[in-house]
């Protein structure tokens, strides 16, 4: 990655056997000395998924306008060809509606308020967006997503050190009925929904997660020091929701899972980015979820 005067690039390059990524990316945070932000990417993405291996190759134009310190707005279109195979069963009707090379157009416009002087500082703050986005091309769907979160500081011990903290999180979304399984929401995983495996938590077609067009993920979460300089933090979660095939929640579908972790603050460009180790214990789950207990992150904001 190179920065310079308010200009960016970025390569990545990650090859594999089970995630393949290739990616280049540029942009300008002031472009033409205005609020105006700009950024254009190419990439490609393989992946073996559980139940399907996802191909995907395209293009994103992404543009953002700042209103005033905490408020900006931004919108963008993505340009992509999918291609679905490999299927593990072949007793999903979602699935197999769906193999094969598809193209997959979309454009979305978003509303961003951000009171947060960082996302890994332990003061108090807000995040919210909300993001509406249209598809087009070989599938034809509307999509609406809201990312609300929240934190306050409940005490410390100085200006700055012992931070006690108290966080909340909520994902909601809706998608048309006409979304691809390949487009649906899933949850599960150290960044979605903590005591279940990556993409654990889905509506099953046939023996095959496919995904749900509505979500409604939670996360409350108590942090405070365990060593003097909050180098280690400890946290108390629970984790709350569910993924539903249609808009609707089902109780017997709902999830909880509440646990304890550990964070280390280590420097990351700059900042205090943490390393993140949670143990979670589902205590209400859906038939068919994939659990695990322990989950891993490394500079990754949930």
């Amino acid at each position: 990655m190179f920065r310079g005067a308010g200009q960016s690039f970025r390569a990545e390059i990650v090859p594999g056997e089970d995630l393949e990524r290739y990616l280049v990316s540029i942009g300008d945070q002031s472009f033409l000395n205005t609020n105006l932000s700009v950024n254009l990417s190419g990439y490609y993405f393989d992946r073996q998924y559980l139940d399907w291996d996802e191909q995907r190759a395209g293009m994103k134009l992404r543009l953002g306008r700042t209103l005033t310190n905490y408020l900006s707005v931004r919108g963008g279109l993505q340009l992509e060809n999918v291609n679905i195979d490999n299927p593990r069963f072949s007793n999903s009707p979602q699935l197999n509606d769906n193999l094969g090379n598809s193209n997959l157009f979309t454009f979305d416009v978003g509303l961003v308020y951000d009171t947060r002087q960082s996302p890994y500082l332990l003061d108090s703050g807000e995040y919210f967006a909300a993001t509406f986005r249209q598809a087009f091309g070989d599938y034809d769907f509307s999509r609406a997503e809201i990312d609300y979160r929240v934190q306050r500081l409940l005490f410390k011990r100085t200006a700055t050190t012992g931070h006690h903290t108290l966080s909340y999180r909520t994902k909601l979304g809706f998608s048309g009925s006409s979304t691809p399984v390949f487009e649906n929401f899933f949850a599960g995983g150290a960044a979605s929904f903590r005591g279940f495996d990556f993409r654990g938590i889905s509506p099953i077609d046939g023996d095959v997660r496919v995904g749900g067009e509505f979500q409604w993920l939670n996360s409350l979460e108590y942090q405070f020091p365990i060593t003097n300089d909050d180098m280690i933090m400890g946290v108390a979660f629970i984790d709350f929701g569910t993924v539903e095939e249609s808009i609707d929640i089902n109780s017997d579908n709902f999830r909880i899972a509440p646990g304890v972790g550990l964070r280390a603050n280590v420097p990351f460009l700059g900042i205090s980015a943490p390393i993140s180790i949670d143990f979670a214990f589902p205590t209400d789950e859906a038939t068919g979820d994939q659990k695990s207990t322990v989950s891993f992150l490394l500079g990754v904001v949930r």
